[in-house]
């Protein structure tokens, strides 16, 4: 079976390091991953995948090089690309009176902008080895469902979504895929900062009043990189412990 190629964004750590760690468990998928830097985590995996776990420090908002360096350097115009994950993203939490618009510019560089250059680089490296390839967003619940201090964050995410979901009716008929996965409120290094009363508030406006787990979130997208998912396009797919 032909070895699939993934490209992943934001894996050292939470999510990103559980969706290496899934992808890694089927031997047919070699993972091109990036990150600001590398943790511990990412680099025993490193040592125990050195032939399908390659991976660059990169900053994200650094925008303007992302083709010379990630698909012309790192990855090569000669590497077969089939899946594109997006999941590297920054907060700005603030309420909408506070609002200042550097911290803003420099969040959309990173979720929105460099996701947008990323998508087309990846769909020019499918049309050029004419795989149908498979594109990830993960998008945040946020979008769907306000919490206060987080409109600026779901708007970069919500663009994400109108991005993907024209993106896949622009190339479907290439069987090129692309879909969000609506994330809900997770574990993670992102919302260390918040209180136990905060996250117990948040997770009582889920059906399973429990935070969603990065693993069923991870495999999620496994899945949605599969042939198996084949007809599973232009979607905002929840997993979000029944938030919505």
């Amino acid at each position: 079976m032909e070895r699939k190629n993934i490209l992943v964004t934001g894996v050292s750590r939470g999510l990103g390091i559980q969706l290496v760690k899934s992808l890694l468990a089927d031997e047919n998928h070699c993972i091109y991953g990036i990150s600001r830097s590398k943790t511990p985590e990412l680099e025993q995996l490193l040592s125990e995948y050195p032939d399908r776990l390659k991976w660059l420090g990169y900053d994200l908002s650094d925008v303007e090089n992302i083709r010379k360096v990630i698909f012309k350097e790192f990855i090569g115009f000669n590497t077969p690309l089939h899946g594109f994950v997006n999941n590297a993203a920054v907060a700005y939490d603030d309420i909408v009176t506070n609002l200042n618009y550097e911290p803003l510019l420099k969040m959309y560089h990173v979720n929105v902008f460099a996701p947008m250059l990323l998508t087309k680089y990846a769909i020019r490296h499918f049309l050029l080895h004419n795989t149908k390839g498979s594109i990830v967003h993960l998008s945040s619940i946020s979008v769907h469902t306000g919490y206060k201090g987080l409109a600026m964050y779901a708007s970069s995410k919500g663009a994400l979504e109108a991005f993907s979901k024209n993106t896949a009716r622009e190339w479907g008929e290439k069987g090129i895929r692309s879909n969000t996965l609506v994330a809900g409120f997770m574990e993670t290094d992102m919302s260390a900062t918040l209180t136990d009363d905060q996250k117990n508030r948040i997770y009582k406006r889920t059906s399973m009043k429990v935070p969603t787990t990065t693993i069923s979130v991870a495999e999620t997208i496994k899945f949605l990189l599969s042939d198996a998912a084949e007809s599973v396009t232009a979607q905002n797919i929840h997993v979000d412990s029944g938030t919505i």
